[in-house]
């Protein structure tokens, strides 16, 4: 397993999981993903976002669309995509990395901190307002200093194992019970009583 770069081909892709996942596509740019790929089957299990703003007095850097397809979950898929975004934005000079989310106790693990609406740099703030209007009304804004930004090693393990499973919520066979009948008392048709 590794994480990559997204590649211009795969934006109907992302799209596509963004869209079922019901995760923020505003200001959708592919080049700004990163996408996480089985080394042997080359499927992809797993993707996110950094999204720079540069409104205000300083640029500020946002992790956001962060998505891990079901049968890939609970295997350390999301810590590193979101370590590659870290990373990027280290890379890009940020000390400091927000996110808007649903998940706080996830990122919580990585060293991500709440913090008040009022904490966040403006353009965060109206788009804080934004994304609980429109799409996670539960979000609340977390931030991390990207020195103090550690993905726990059961993480680190879980990802190197990491193979597709069964999707989280496999469809189960239809039972009589189903359709309202009760298969002890039930008879049928062509019953030949034995």
């Amino acid at each position: 397993m590794y994480v990559r770069d997204a590649k211009n081909r795969e934006e109907v892709w992302l799209l596509d999981r963004i869209e079922e996942m019901e995760l923020d596509e505003t200001a959708f740019r592919s080049r700004d993903y990163v996408v996480a790929i089985d080394e042997e089957s080359h499927e992809k299990a797993g993707f996110g976002r950094i999204r720079i703003h540069k409104g205000g007095d300083e640029p500020v850097c946002e992790l956001t669309s962060i998505g891990v397809l079901p049968e890939w979950r609970n295997q350390g898929v999301g810590a590193h995509v979101i370590e590659r975004l870290v990373e990027y934005a280290s890379d890009e000079g940020f000390d400091t990395v927000y996110s808007l989310t649903n998940a706080s106790e996830f990122l919580a693990q990585f060293g991500f901190e709440r913090l008040e609406p009022a904490q966040l740099p403006d353009s965060l703030r109206d788009r804080l307002a934004t994304k609980q209007e429109n799409i996670q009304p539960d979000a609340v804004p977390l931030r991390v200093a990207v020195d103090r930004f550690e993905v726990p090693g059961r993480l680190r393990t879980r990802f190197k194992k990491a193979s597709a499973g069964e999707p989280e919520e496999a469809e189960l066979e239809e039972g009589p019970e189903d359709f309202g009948i009760d298969p002890d008392e039930a008879t049928y048709k062509y019953d030949t009583g034995d």
